[in-house]
C-alpha cells in the first residue's frame, strides 16, 4: 500500500513567529503601516490610503478597468489545459516585461516569475495566480461579451486572477508606489486537480524556497480571504483479473463486482461535519461487453478535509475497505483459481492547514478590505496556498472581484458589474500595506 510523508502543519503561533523571524532576517524594517508592537498585540492595520502614489494607483485601476477586462479576455482565449500551459505562460511573461517587471523568466516546471524591487529593506512577498484550467485540449475557449458579462471556460478561474495580478502590477509600477522588500509576480502551472500543485511545489523547492516570507494567491471571483487550506487525497483504485466469458467462465471473481463492493462500502462511511470532511467517487471505468467478465475495472476517489489528521484517518479507512472488498469478491468464489490484483495510483495529495486569523498577513488583508468599504469573510478552500501553509509560510488566497458563476463548467461566466475594479484595488492595497511604505 502506498504511503506518503504527510508534512505536519505548524500551529498558528508558528506562523506568527515566522513573520517575526523574517523581519529580523531582513534587518530593521520601518513600516508606516505596521510596527512590531502591532504584530505582537494583533492590532488592526491601517493601510496607507492617503499616500499620493497609492491614491494614484487606486484611481488608475478604476480609470483603466477596461484594460483589465481586455487582459482577462485575451489571456482566457489562449488554451491552457492541464500540463500544456506554455503558450499562455509566454503571453503572460511578455505582458510582465511590457509593464517593466524585472528578471522575468520561466522556471523548469513552467512557472512564470518576475520581480519588483522595493525602495528599502523588507520581506519577500509572492503575488501569484495560476495559468492552467481544468478543460482538456481542444476545448473552445472563445470568450463572448454581453455588456459587463463575460462567458468562457476559465473566465473566472483563473483568468480573473491573472488579469487582476497584471492590473495590480501595472498600477504599482506606473504610479511608482514605494514599498519595502521585494515583490515576486508569479503565474503558476498545475494548480488544478491533475496538476497536484506542481507549480507551487516547484517554487518552494527551487532557488527561492528560503527567501519567501509570505504568499498571496489570487484565484477566482468575489471578495473573500481564504486562510484555511482544505487538504485532499485523490486515488485511482484498479482491480485486475484474468477475465472470461460471462457464461463459460462463470464462477471466477469479477473485477467490476469487486469495485462495486468497494464503492458501496465507501458510500457507507461516516465522516465528521466538523472539521468538514468529504468524499466522492467521480469516475468509474471498466468492461468490454455485456457478456464478458471484465479483466479490469477502476474508480477515482476524491477525499477532502480541513483537518490533516482527519484526512489521514479517512485515507487509511478507505484503503482498508477497498482491500477488504477485493478479498470479499475472491472469497465469494472459493472454487476458482483466478486471483484479483489491486493497484492503487495516486492522483494527487494536497496538504491541509491554516494561516491564523491573527497573523499579520490576514490582518492586513482584512484591513485593506475595510479601508475600501468591502466585506471580506474568512473561509477555507483548496488552492496554491495549501503548499506554503503546510510549510509554515504565512499564505492566503484572495478573490479578484466581480461575480463569477459556473467555475469548471463550459458555461462559466464573470460579471464585472459596476464595481469589479474594487478587487484589484483591494489586492494592490493589501500588497502595498504588507510590504510597507519606507520612511524616507
Amino acid at each position: 500500500m502506498p504511503r506518503f510523508d504527510f508534512r505536519p502543519v505548524r500551529a498558528a503561533v508558528a506562523s506568527t513567529s515566522g513573520a517575526l523571524r523574517s523581519s529580523t532576517r531582513h534587518g530593521a524594517l520601518l513600516l508606516a503601516t505596521c510596527t512590531l508592537s502591532s504584530v505582537l498585540t494583533a492590532q488592526p492595520v491601517t493601510p496607507p490610503t492617503q499616500h499620493p502614489a497609492v491614491r494614484e494607483a487606486l484611481a488608475m485601476i478604476e480609470r483603466d478597468n477596461a484594460w483589465t477586462i481586455d487582459q482577462q479576455v485575451a489571456v482566457c482565449e489562449i488554451p491552457a489545459p492541464p500540463f500544456k500551459e506554455t503558450e499562455r505562460g509566454v503571453y503572460y511573461a511578455n505582458q510582465l516585461r511590457a509593464l517593466g517587471v524585472a528578471n522575468v523568466r520561466t522556471d523548469s516546471e513552467g512557472n512564470v516569475i518576475g520581480e519588483l524591487k522595493g525602495n528599502g529593506p523588507g520581506p519577500t512577498l509572492v503575488l501569484s495566480s495560476h495559468l492552467d484550467t481544468v478543460f482538456p485540449e481542444g476545448t473552445d475557449v472563445k470568450v463572448t461579451r454581453e455588456g459587463t458579462l463575460l462567458r468562457g471556460p476559465g473566465i473566472g478561474d483563473d483568468c480573473r486572477g491573472l488579469a487582476t495580478t497584471l492590473a495590480v502590477t501595472r498600477a504599482m509600477t506606473a504610479s511608482k508606489v514605494p514599498f519595502g522588500g521585494r515583490l515576486l509576480i508569479v503565474a503558476t502551472v498545475g494548480e488544478e486537480g491533475p496538476g497536484n500543485l506542481r507549480g507551487v511545489r516547484a517554487l518552494f523547492n527551487g532557488p527561492l524556497k528560503d527567501s519567501i516570507d509570505a504568499f498571496i494567491s489570487v484565484d477566482g471571483t468575489g471578495i473573500a480571504i481564504t486562510n484555511g487550506a482544505v487538504g485532499s487525497a485523490r486515488y485511482r483504485f484498479t482491480v485486475k483479473g484474468p477475465g472470461g466469458h460471462s457464461y463459460g467462465a462463470f464462477g471466477m471473481p469479477n473485477p467490476i463486482h469487486a469495485v462495486g463492493r468497494a464503492i458501496a462500502a465507501i458510500g457507507d462511511v461516516q465522516v465528521p461535519r466538523e472539521p468538514r470532511t468529504t468524499f466522492n467517487v467521480g469516475i468509474i471505468t471498466g468492461g468490454r461487453s455485456v457478456n464478458t467478465i471484465s479483466d479490469e475495472a477502476s474508480f477515482d476517489l476524491d477525499m477532502r478535509s480541513e483537518s490533516w489528521s482527519t484526512l489521514q484517518e479517512l485515507d487509511s479507512k478507505v484503503q482498508t475497505l477497498v482491500r477488504n472488498a477485493v478479498a470479499a469478491e475472491m472469497a465469494r468464489w472459493p472454487n476458482s483459481r483466478a486471483k484479483l490484483e489491486l493497484v492503487i495510483d495516486t492522483i494527487g495529495i494536497r496538504p491541509a492547514g491554516t494561516t491564523s486569523d491573527t497573523t499579520r498577513l490576514v490582518r492586513v488583508a482584512s484591513g485593506a478590505a475595510d479601508a475600501l468599504g468591502l466585506y471580506a469573510p474568512l473561509n477555507a478552500s483548496s488552492t496554491d496556498a495549501n503548499l506554503p501553509i503546510s510549510l509554515g509560510v504565512p499564505a492566503i488566497t484572495v478573490d479578484g472581484g466581480g461575480v463569477g458563476r459556473g467555475a469548471h463548467a463550459l458555461e462559466e461566466s464573470y460579471d464585472d458589474r459596476t464595481d469589479g475594479f474594487k478587487g484589484p484595488q483591494w489586492i494592490m492595497l493589501l500588497v502595498t500595506t504588507f510590504l510597507g511604505l519606507p520612511i524616507m
